[in-house]
């Protein structure tokens, strides 16, 4: 049985969302694990302690996650960017290919150093940072931006290995109406 205060976390998520992820019941197995996975998750994503807004924080978490074809990630926070971005096809496009999305100058840069720290660290270095810099980045935002990438590796790679499946309720959230639109 889980100890009471994680047991509270669930109700929480069966309130405000109508549903437990399935990431937070999967990491429910090892109670000092899910605490740690929360009091990151919403460190990173959902505190307001950083300048980077939630559209590009969830924007990383998509990509990251399409390079490591982390299913139950790509779904939950497509959901998330949808959200975010009021634009469904915008996310579509991050999932397939990044590259082909309409981006700022300063989301282009984000997101080609999120794939390049995924897709090949060891040659991540001053020359991406400067980049960022370039961008408009402050030292602070650079850091932020790592530690989402680095945070998202790591939980695509427990949600492999654990074989966590998303919860179907995500793929409907967010997204038009068919006819609703003419393009």
């Amino acid at each position: 049985m889980l100890p009471e205060d994680l047991q509270k976390y669930m109700h929480v998520c069966e309130e405000k969302l109508g549903f437990v992820p399935n990431v937070i019941k999967a990491f429910s197995l090892r109670p000092e694990k899910l605490r740690t996975f929360i009091s990151k998750y919403n460190e990173l994503m959902l505190n307001d302690d950083t300048t980077l807004t939630r559209l590009e924080r969830e924007m990383i978490a998509v990509v990251v996650s399409s390079y490591n074809h982390c299913a139950y990630c790509v779904t939950s926070h497509s959901q998330a960017v949808r959200e975010y971005s009021s634009d469904p096809v915008l996310v579509d496009i991050l999932v397939t290919n990044y590259c082909a999305a309409e981006l700022t100058n300063r989301q282009r840069a984000m997101l080609d150093y999120a794939w390049k720290m995924t897709a090949n660290v060891a040659e991540t270095g001053n020359a991406e940072r400067e980049l960022l810099f370039d961008a408009g980045f402050t030292a602070e935002e650079i850091f932020d931006i790592t530690d989402i990438v680095a945070y998202f590796n790591y939980t695509n790679r427990m949600a492999h290995g654990l074989g966590i499946q998303p919860n179907k309720i995500y793929f409907g959230l967010n997204r038009q109406e068919a006819g609703n639109s003419r393009n």
